[in-house]
């Protein structure tokens, strides 16, 4: 039977060491976890790779700025219901990841509640087709919000314990070119699968309703991910974690873990700005049906043109962030994101719109790879899963009121209201990235 005991490395958390039947030191315990980490990590890193390539790839159908906005506008012949369902979405991502930092943040293996977790999140998607085949009118819409919302929900449990499980198995300088690949490979079959899915799914109406089609291809690519991610993966286990705390007394915890690193703490504003920029993304493709025909056709163009620049983007992401660490990515980012909006405001021709939407895939990529590798490089690795979610939920609150102000605004004052409030938050997260945030890898590297 293993031993534990506790130890108080701060009046504020109390953390349990796991020290095996041996009795060996956590010094001794923490050489052998990183051995285990080198060892197995050409079949973790395949298994990152399968996972993240069909995973991301499904999901990427489902939440690029055009199959899903254009259904819910197809089916409601409304703007603001566009934004109510990213709104809703956003909601369900920011109520779950705090409650699911907490059901994992003490268990030395988190794999079968990242099974259960995205299990559930794939689920959704599978309603969201069902939906569109077997409903229709206002039930249609109301399933497809309430789909919405449950994804929301159960991506933002999965988001945490995905993450931890990246940072468990794949070490700091692997995991840029790890997240390059799989989202290269899996941005050209999602790009070759978007293109497919506009011409020949929704214009050809297939199997009765196009969007369902798609959402049911990618409720397959997503679950085979998912699948892989499971057979192969080897999990170890940590020399140390968190004692479980009650989920109310671990919110108190919140001042300290913002409070102890400056550089989090505008780290976490920078990301409640940038995703409150996004408050546009739902109204690129419906603003271009006021300047070109929305044809089948053309929603798969530039969802082509979006998925292919984040497939090629991502590996200068991945390899540049590897290189220098992700500060410069996320500011890169920030600063292509606000060019391509502005360059979708203001020129109405076909060739611009396709430049903005690569401009916006290139940068969107960015910003979540610079984001989701970032924050497992502040503070230490017993508080990261809370880490994780506060910046989720911190981020899922903007991004809730995001989309519906952005429905409001383009509904009484047109579109580019909400194109340049976006911008004005996006300026104003690059600003403070440039002025008050280091890049966390050099602090980390400085305390060695």
């Amino acid at each position: 039977m293993e031993k534990t005991t506790e130890e108080t490395p701060a009046a504020e958390e109390v953390v349990v060491i796991h020290p095996d039947e041996d009795g060996k030191s956590l010094a001794e315990r923490e050489i052998e976890y990183e051995k285990f980490v080198w060892a197995n990590l050409k079949r973790n890193y395949i298994a990152h790779y399968l996972h993240g390539m069909l995973g991301m790839t499904g999901f990427r159908l489902v939440n690029a700025p055009t199959f899903l906005p254009a259904y819910l506008y197809l089916i409601s012949g409304s703007s603001f219901i566009v934004g109510l369902g990213l709104a809703l979405q956003q909601v369900g991502g920011m109520l779950s990841p705090i409650f699911g930092a907490t059901q994992i943040e003490h268990r030395k293996r988190v794999m079968p509640a990242a099974v259960w977790m995205g299990g559930l999140a794939r689920i959704q998607i599978l309603g969201m087709a069902l939906a569109g085949w077997f409903l229709s009118g206002q039930p249609l819409v109301v399933a497809i919000l309430s789909f919405m919302f449950m994804f929301g929900l159960f991506m933002g449990t999965q988001g945490v314990v995905f993450s931890l499980l990246m940072a468990k198995v794949i070490p700091i300088s692997r995991r840029g070119r790890l997240q390059a690949w799989r989202n290269a490979t899996g941005g050209v079959i999602a790009a070759a699968l978007a293109w497919v899915a506009g011409k020949y799914f929704i214009e050809g109406n297939m199997l009765g309703n196009g969007y369902a089609t798609t959402f049911l291809f990618a409720t397959i690519l997503t679950t085979a991910g998912l699948w892989a991610l499971q057979a192969l993966m080897i999990e170890p286990e940590p020399p140390t974690t968190r004692a479980q705390t009650p989920f109310f007394e671990r919110l108190k915890d919140f001042p300290r873990l913002v409070s102890q690193d400056r550089g989090y703490m505008f780290f976490l504003i920078v990301q409640m700005l940038a995703i409150t920029g996004r408050m546009a993304t739902p109204f690129y493709i419906l603003y271009v049906s006021t300047t070109i025909e929305l044809t089948g056709a053309n929603i798969g163009l530039l969802t082509l043109a979006f998925l292919g620049a984040d497939t090629l983007a991502n590996l200068v992401w991945g390899y540049l962030g590897d290189r220098t660490g992700f500060r410069v990515v996320l500011i890169s980012s920030l600063v292509i994101w606000i060019a391509s909006t502005v360059l979708l405001l203001n020129v109405h021709e076909v060739w611009a719109i396709f430049l903005a939407f690569c401009g916006l895939g290139a940068s969107q990529s960015g910003y979540m790879m610079s984001a989701q590798t970032m924050i497992l490089e502040f503070g230490n690795r017993d508080d990261m899963p809370m880490r994780i979610a506060l910046s989720s939920t911190a981020s899922g609150v903007m991004a809730s009121a995001g989309p519906l102000a952005g429905g409001l605004m383009a509904a009484t004052l047109g579109y580019e209201s909400v194109f340049g409030t976006s911008i004005a938050f996006l300026t104003a997260g690059l600003l403070l990235l440039l002025f008050m945030v280091r890049e966390p890898r050099n602090d980390r590297l400085a305390s060695l």
